[in-house]
């Protein structure tokens, strides 16, 4: 291929002027026969492209020809021996030539990622989560995944999974119809009251749901300093209860951690007391009353075209989060 000699000036105009024609014509383009026309160039020829893409010449030669009618002007000037880019065809072929590469560039990006785990995963999760998720459990799965890239929005307000660029949220609590897949991690188990074995010594066990307010009880951060639990008994009534005491969080971990001190009464769900209470480390208190629990979920937009570090990373989430729960 050739290019017209002292073009500057009109190169210059021929650009403008197809970069108008473009912008004019974009709905009628089909950028199929863009990249051909790139490919043709680079080649030199309509043979040698017609060999490399396994397309017959005459089929190149009409789909470049198909491009220049709907741009209005010759790209290429065509004779039996050799082929001349007109001054258009310059400027048409470098305002395409690196937007070609750039598509065949992010099209192989995707088609690696089918096959390997890579790219940015957008985690949002509770402000809490590390304190029940170990980070240790992260890190051995981003050495095995070197192409992946996380990154945690941790907050405890719910996060728009769309507006925000989340590939999957880590919900506790009811989940609404929401139009995205829901996968349980923890099932809806009670939340129950438990204390350490120093605290009942010191304070004893409450024989009633009134008797938690003359108790401290571990609870989460509120401004008025009290909060209320609402508890349904074995006999199916809810029933409401003002507790108070000296320590606030706001991570359920922290509340767990307080009542293993001794520092009062907590409400936590069950799954996270297991361990302790098959230890001795805490005991049930007042177990005529629970609260109904919610379980947490994985939550992301779509199971369509999952892309593999988001499905293997969903993976590990149920994983370790079903293994905390069968302690």
């Amino acid at each position: 291929v050739t290019y017209p000699s002292k073009a500057s000036d009109s190169v210059r105009r021929s650009f403008v002027a197809s970069s108008l024609l473009l912008t004019n014509q974009r709905a009628m383009l089909d950028l199929n026969d863009v990249a051909l026309f790139v490919h043709v160039v680079r080649c030199g020829s309509f043979a040698e492209a017609s060999r490399q893409l396994g397309v017959p010449s005459n089929t190149l030669s009409r789909r470049v020809q198909q491009l220049e009618e709907r741009l209005g002007t010759r790209l290429l000037q065509r004779s039996t021996r050799s082929l001349a880019l007109t001054s258009a065809g310059v400027a048409f072929h470098a305002r395409c030539a690196s937007a070609v590469d750039g598509i065949v560039a992010a099209g192989d990006e995707v088609v690696s990622g089918l096959r390997e785990p890579s790219g940015l995963i957008r985690v949002a999760a509770p402000a809490d989560f590390f304190d029940y998720f170990m980070i240790e459990w992260l890190a051995e799965f981003l050495a095995a995944r070197p192409r992946v890239r996380i990154d945690f929005v941790l907050s405890d307000t719910r996060v728009d999974l769309i507006a925000d660029r989340i590939d999957v949220a880590i919900w506790g609590g009811p989940v609404e119809e929401t139009g995205s897949l829901v996968r349980t991690v923890l099932d809806s188990d009670a939340d129950v009251l438990v204390a350490s074995l120093g605290y009942v010594a010191q304070r004893g066990a409450p024989s009633t749901l009134a008797a938690l307010s003359d108790h401290d009880c571990v609870t989460f951060t509120h401004p008025s300093g009290r909060n209320t639990w609402r508890l349904t008994s074995t006999d199916g009534h809810d029933e409401e209860v003002h507790v108070a005491g000296r320590f606030t969080a706001n991570s359920a971990k922290a509340l767990l951690r307080a009542a293993l001190s001794g520092l009062g009464i907590a409400l936590l769900p069950a799954p996270m007391t297991r361990r302790d209470l098959r230890s001795g480390a805490l005991v049930r208190v007042l177990t005529t009353h629970q609260r109904t629990g919610f379980g947490a979920h994985l939550v992301y937009p779509s199971a369509r075209q999952l892309p593999l570090a988001v499905s293997a990373f969903i993976d590990l989430v149920t994983e370790k989060l079903g293994a905390i729960e069968a302690c």
